[in-house]
């Protein structure tokens, strides 16, 4: 098992991080569902909010993009309210949650000119019983799966894809977890309409450790976090909005 893994994993580190292997189970990062009637009903507000338009940037993700909106919000209305900038973070959202709503309406009539998507992190770890969530390939698999729908939904669009966010203490596996799929991930970066955007040092001392001021659960930033977030990110963003 052990050789056929790592034969996997030099697979996708040449960069094919979508071709089917044969006799590993579905890739469920990959498989585009949808959650609960809550979830469903927070989607179809962004469903609507798209068929406004008036989008020039669209961020999409998890609670940390979600979070713009209360901790981040001082910083989001000095630097994205201006750009027109809209939030499609979902709270707890796995890849295959944000694969699904991209394919049902979220990029509907609207013509971003860049796309920022930081996803993933909810893939990695454990479940609540133990469980293995998804593998360091399947991951990457499921980033790419994203940024090729958007691709194809949004071809005049730019994507600013951010690295997964360091998480926890230096020991926790999620961490080390989301350091690899980062070097992976970047191989999504063509120099021209995708650029990829690795912000996790901005967050770390010397020593590694995550300041519970930037941080205080060691995962979502606080309003000093979304500062150094919004002043790490902007000069790339602004380039690639002209």
């Amino acid at each position: 098992m052990k050789k056929t893994y790592l034969s996997l994993f030099v697979t996708m580190m040449l960069g094919g991080l979508l071709a089917p292997v044969p006799g590993f189970a579905q890739n469920s990062a990959t498989n585009p569902v949808p959650r609960d009637a809550k979830w469903v009903a927070r989607h179809e507000g962004f469903v609507s909010e798209a068929k406004q338009g008036n989008i020039d940037v669209l961020f999409l993700g998890d609670s940390i993009t979600d979070r713009w909106r209360n901790k981040g919000v001082n910083v989001w209305n000095k630097y994205y309210a201006p750009l027109h900038a809209a939030n499609f973070g979902i709270s707890s959202d796995r890849i295959q949650h944000v694969l699904w709503r991209i394919e049902h309406g979220e990029l509907d009539n609207i013509h971003p000119k860049v796309v920022v998507l930081m996803i993933g992190t909810n893939n990695t770890g454990k479940e609540k019983d133990g469980t293995p969530r998804n593998s360091i390939p399947e991951i990457a698999e499921g980033v790419k799966a994203i940024v090729l729908e958007l691709r194809t939904k949004l071809p005049k669009s730019k994507i600013l894809l951010l690295g997964i966010f360091p998480r926890g203490d230096l020991n926790d596996p999620q961490r080390a977890q989301a350091a690899i799929i980062n070097t992976l991930i970047a191989k999504l970066d063509d120099g021209k309409d995708v650029r990829f955007l690795d912000l996790g040092p901005k967050f770390l001392e010397l020593d590694g450790a995550i300041p519970k001021k930037i941080m205080p659960d060691l995962l979502h930033p606080s309003e000093e976090g979304y500062g150094i977030w919004a002043e790490a990110m902007n000069s790339t963003l602004d380039t690639m909005m002209k």
